[in-house]
């Protein structure tokens, strides 16, 4: 039984990968010109709209784990985890190095 655990675990483990995108809320991903707004994806995503990450191909992914990547509003990002789906598993984030935080996201 453990060996049969410890092998899905190194198994779902295998399909985590890096995506990069900006973290905007779902309602204004459609919006090329809200990539990048921190202010109103901070704004949106704490009145309800769900954080998703937008890729440089326009692709939206949903995000698992909401209360993890909020705080990354309009932030240029890497996330890595599992795609399942649409919907990446968080595993992690972090803000990509070509990103520099500003006031209207970054620079």
């Amino acid at each position: 039984m453990r060996l049969g655990i410890a092998l899905f675990a190194l198994s779902a483990a295998a399909f985590a990968a890096d995506y990069n995108g900006y973290i905007i809320d779902e309602s204004c991903a459609a919006k090329p010109a809200m990539k990048g707004n921190e202010a109103c994806a901070r704004k949106c995503i704490k009145g309800g709209s769900p954080a998703v990450l937008l890729s440089a191909d326009g692709k939206v992914y949903k995000l698992d784990d909401q209360e993890k990547v909020a705080e990354h509003a309009g932030h240029k990002v890497v996330v890595t985890g599992a795609l399942d789906g649409e919907k990446i598993k968080v595993e992690s984030i972090k803000i990509d190095s070509g990103c520099t935080p500003g006031p209207t996201g970054c620079q």
